[in-house]
Order: structure tokens, then C-alpha cells, then sequence
């Protein structure tokens, strides 16, 4: 089964909405970071990735149309050459606000301290380096993450890529994959007050 669609977008991006609202139109099944938790090789297949090995990538998305978020955001380059049909999206948000909410949510976890071993070292090799090594300074973050935008748009064909904030709603999205639009509401979720929440609750 062969990838339509490729996020781009890294995590904090409005990722886990687009992932709902892509399950949604019917381009789903979704990769998202979500799944490499319930996979059990799946954050080794990453990580072996992320070192130069070569991965089979129907393994790794097997039963999967699209991904978003890490870890696939970080191998974009090499999903698009591999599924040449597939459309990219870049989700997007203002640089300041996308770096506050990362150090609220993801970058401060203390729960990943308690991750297995494979699941960190999939992080250090797909975030945390590419982030410039620690995901708490803030020019470089923000820099790395300005960049990677960047570098969607320069590699990517513009008549294959859509920039997209969550903020646009269905209308952009809908038009870019050539699906009609929904009656209901585009997915709005994963804030950072319902990760903060979500993490107090398991605690």
C-alpha cells in the first residue's frame, strides 16, 4: 500500500489534528508519533533509519496511505523520492508560538525519561540532534525548525507541496488533495492544555 500523502510538518505543528482530519477524508490510515508507541519495532526501524541503514519502507507503513509528524517528518526527502504520487504537506505555525509550545509539551516530558531504550534512541537520532542537541535553546531550535520549513519548499515541487496551518480549516487542505469538504468541523486537538492535562492525569 503505497503512501499518498507525506506530512512534512514537525511535531507541535497541529500534527494530531491533521492526522484526524486525513483518517477523516478517507486518506488514512495515518502514521503519526502516536503509533510508533504501539508498534513494537517501530522506533528501532526509525532509528536504524535515521543511522544510514536501509529500511524497507512498506514494513515500516505497512497498512498506512499517509504519515505526519515525527518520526516521518524527518525522512520527507526520502518518501517523497520513494512515493513519487505522493502529495506533501507542510504543516506550519508562527516560529515563537510553536517553540513555547514544544517546551509545555514534548520537549519537557519528563515521562521520557521512563521510555524504553529503543524509543529514545530514536528520539535523540530524528529530534534531538537535528535540533541542534538540546531542545531547550532557543535560537537554535527555532532556527533548525525555520530551516527545515525552508527546505521543504526549496526541495519539495511547489505543484506537490501545501503549506498549511491548522488555523485554514478543511478549504486548503480539501482543495490540495482535490476532496470535497466536510460538514463537520476540521479536528482541532492535542493543545497544550489537553497534553498538559493528559500528562497531570498519568502522573
Amino acid at each position: 500500500m503505497p503512501l499518498t500523502v507525506i506530512g512534512a510538518g514537525l511535531g507541535r505543528t497541529g500534527t494530531l489534528s491533521l492526522k484526524l482530519a486525513l483518517d477523516q477524508l478517507g486518506v488514512g490510515p495515518c502514521y503519526h508519533m502516536k503509533e510508533v508507541f504501539a508498534l513494537p519495532d517501530a522506533s528501532d526501524h526509525w532509528r536504524r533509519a535515521a543511522e544510514g541503514e536501509a529500511v524497507d519502507w512498506e514494513v515500516v507503513f505497512a497498512g498506512y496511505r499517509a504519515t505526519v509528524d515525527w518520526p516521518g517528518a524527518y525522512f520527507y526527502e526520502q518518501l517523497a523520492a520513494r512515493y513519487p504520487a505522493a502529495k506533501v504537506i507542510l504543516s506550519v505555525r508562527d516560529a515563537e508560538s510553536w517553540f513555547r509550545s514544544t517546551q509545555a509539551t514534548i520537549f519537557s516530558d519528563p515521562t521520557f525519561a521512563a521510555a524504553p531504550p529503543a524509543w529514545r534512541a530514536m528520539v535523540q537520532k530524528v529530534i534531538t540532534e537535528p535540533m541542534g542537541g538540546r531542545l531547550d535553546d532557543r535560537e537554535t531550535v527555532i532556527a533548525r525548525y525555520l530551516a527545515h520549513n525552508e527546505e521543504v519548499q526549496r526541495v519539495v515541487p511547489p505543484e506537490r507541496l501545501l503549506v498549511f496551518q491548522a488555523a485554514e480549516g478543511w478549504r486548503p487542505l480539501c482543495a490540495f488533495l482535490g476532496l470535497p469538504v466536510p460538514s463537520e468541523p476540521y479536528p482541532r486537538t492535542n493543545t497544550t492544555e489537553e497534553w498538559i492535562d493528559r500528562m497531570r492525569d498519568q502522573s
